[in-house]
């Protein structure tokens, strides 16, 4: 071996830990956080503390002591119970009547346009299906 090169090694491995007191700051503001915060969030907490140090250094810092946030993922829940009264069934299926504007049907179309919200509902008479419109 070269002399050079047992001298390069030897310095390197006994070189101290140039980010020593980052990495107990970081492990610090991980734990107590409880693992939620990732390398973003801990770069800025370490800059709020006066600290200059770069996302990077503190992303392969984190690897280096093997700290990763924890992610969870949130499931869409559409389904939100009975909401509102539920009215009673009148009409009971049967929808043929034998006069005009004894029965009407209806039903609430949203419509998002051009950032607006718009409703349109059709109005039915049941009699011969004569239609009218309203919206808002």
């Amino acid at each position: 071996m070269a002399r050079s090169t047992f001298y390069y090694h030897k310095k390197r491995f006994n070189r101290a830990d140039k980010y020593s007191q980052e990495k107990k700051i970081l492990s610090a503001i991980f734990h107590k956080n409880k693992g939620r915060y990732g390398y973003r969030r801990i770069t800025a907490a370490i800059r709020n503390q006066g600290y200059t140090i770069n996302h990077k250094t503190v992303y392969k810092l984190m690897a280096e002591l093997e700290l990763k946030s924890l992610v969870r993922k949130k499931r869409y829940r559409s389904y939100k119970g009975e909401v509102g009264r539920i009215v009673p069934n009148i009409l009971e299926r049967n929808f043929k009547t034998d006069r005009p504007n004894k029965k009407w049907a209806t039903d609430v179309t949203e419509f998002s346009l051009f950032g607006v919200k718009l409703y349109l509902s059709p109005i039915i008479d049941l009699y011969n299906g004569d239609c009218q419109f309203q919206y808002r």
